[in-house]
Order: structure tokens, then sequence, then C-alpha cells
């Protein structure tokens, strides 16, 4: 897919400061509008925040809402392979962070030497990747019980959304969040991530001890049922014999949403002081 005017403006930005670029991928049921926040804080420290698009994303929730059919379809491959488009339009390596989906592509970004350092917060699994936590599959549930979402947009209802994602929130910032950020999402990437340890041929991978990937940090919520600790933890147990610096951390009390709730500063600051580290 090609880069939109919207990008290829981030992308110019960028390259007229002269600034170590931040690269911000979003994961399911999101926009890049989701990471302004973080976007905000890496600029005022001194970085280029650039934030690619899936392809084919509404520019703007609204819009996302009253075309959800736009979102299906999209595989892992396909979003991997258009923000390495956008990456190699920078002048400068950049560092790169995702949530969610977007911090496996965020993985598999980095497997392809394109990160200067890395942060997967909540990150989806790769082939590997072993443990299926209950509350894994009861948030996946919406899009594994119907093998034709693999063609299709799905969007959470509220109940589903608040398990998934708030569950360590109270229900007026559950809805607050649901109402502002959430969009539909592909089933297909979905499914990609739950049966790549049936496909030895899945777009769901990376190779763990890649000597290019570059420093990776791993961030997780303590409470998160999308993506469990357990989970996390085995991406880190799978990745940490890598020769360049592996890390994760455990955020207490913090569910999936934790990168656009009340507590976002929290881990912005932490994946910040990280990326301080190599830049």
């Amino acid at each position: 897919m090609a880069i939109t005017e919207y990008e290829a403006a981030e992308v110019e930005k960028a390259n007229a400061g002269g600034r170590t670029p931040v690269v911000f991928i979003h994961g399911l049921w999101l926009l890049p509008s989701s990471w302004d926040n973080w976007a905000a804080v890496f600029e005022e420290a001194g970085y280029a925040a650039v934030k690619p698009t899936w392809p084919d994303d509404p520019r703007t929730v609204a819009d996302a809402r009253a075309n959800p059919d736009v979102f299906a379809k999209k595989t892992l491959g396909m979003i991997a392979d258009h923000t390495q488009e956008v990456i190699e339009g920078l002048e400068k390596k950049p560092a790169v962070m995702g949530h969610s989906t977007g911090g496996l592509l965020a993985q598999i970004v980095a497997d392809r030497g394109l990160s200067v350092a890395t942060v997967a917060i909540d990150p989806g699994p790769f082939r590997g990747v072993l443990p299926l936590p209950l509350s894994a599959l009861k948030s996946a549930r919406p899009v594994l019980q119907n093998p034709l979402n693999r063609g299709r947009a799905v969007t959470l209802t509220f109940d589903q959304f608040r398990y998934g994602w708030a569950n360590a929130l109270d229900e007026q910032e559950a809805k607050a969040l649901y109402e502002t950020y959430h969009v539909a999402a592909p089933g297909v990437a979905l499914m990609q991530m739950a049966n790549a340890n049936l496909n030895p041929f899945t777009e769901a991978k990376i190779d763990p001890r890649n000597p290019d990937r570059g420093p990776l940090l791993i961030i997780d919520g303590e409470k998160d049922h999308t993506v469990p600790w357990a989970i996390a933890n085995a991406s880190y147990k799978r990745q940490k014999r890598n020769a360049a610096v592996t890390e994760i951390e455990k955020i207490p009390n913090r569910g999936h949403s934790l990168t656009i709730d009340s507590g976002w500063r929290e881990v912005c600051d932490r994946a910040l002081e990280f990326v301080k580290r190599f830049t």
C-alpha cells in the first residue's frame, strides 16, 4: 500500500528536524491517534514522532465507525511491509514502539534490522510463544468464535472491551475510552497470532536470536486479560539470549489499556527512559 499524504508529511517533518525518529505502531481496535499523548512527550524530549497508519486506515475515529468494513483483511505481513516502507523514508534509523498487535509488529520491524531500540507493550504472541491463558482466549473469543471473521472487520461490544481492555478501570473511565478510541479491527490479524504455532508459514514470527534486532524492552500490565503476563514473559524468555539488551517489566495494577488510560504517562516515561539509553 502506498504511503499516505499524512505519513509522507510526518516523514518529511522528521527528516527536516534532524532528530532521531520514534515510530509508534498501534494495535487492533485503535488508530494512530491513540499515540497522540505519547508523541507529544517524545517530541518534547527531542525526538521526532512518526505514527504510521495501517493500510487504508481512516484518519479519524468518526470516519472509522462510519465505514468499519475498511479494516477487513489486513494481515500482519501487509501492515509490517507498509510500516517498513514508512521507516525506509526516514533519514535516521528510528526507535520503534508498539502496543498489543503493534507490539508484535514492532518486534517484526526490529527483526528486519530497522530499529535502533524497540519497546513492545502488551505484545501479541509470535510463533514459539506457547502459553494460552483462559483470559486471553476469552478476550479473543469475539473474533475466534466464527471462522468467517477471518475475512471481516470485527467491532467489540462495550462488555467485551471492558473485559479485554479495561478490567483494571472503573466503568466510567472504561466507557470514556471505548467512546474515544475503539474502532473495528481485522479478524485475520488476530487469527494469525492465535494460530501461529499451528502454521509454519505464519507471518506472526521473528528470529529470537537475530543479532540485528537491537535492544528490546517488553512491558506488560499485571492485570492484562488480552496479553497476560504469561504470554509477555514467554516472549521475553524466547529472546533473552539475543546478543542485544533484552528486558521485561511488569506494570502493577494495569490492564491492556495502559497506553491510553489515565495512567499512560507512567508507561510512556518508562519507554522514553529505555529509548534514551540507546539514542
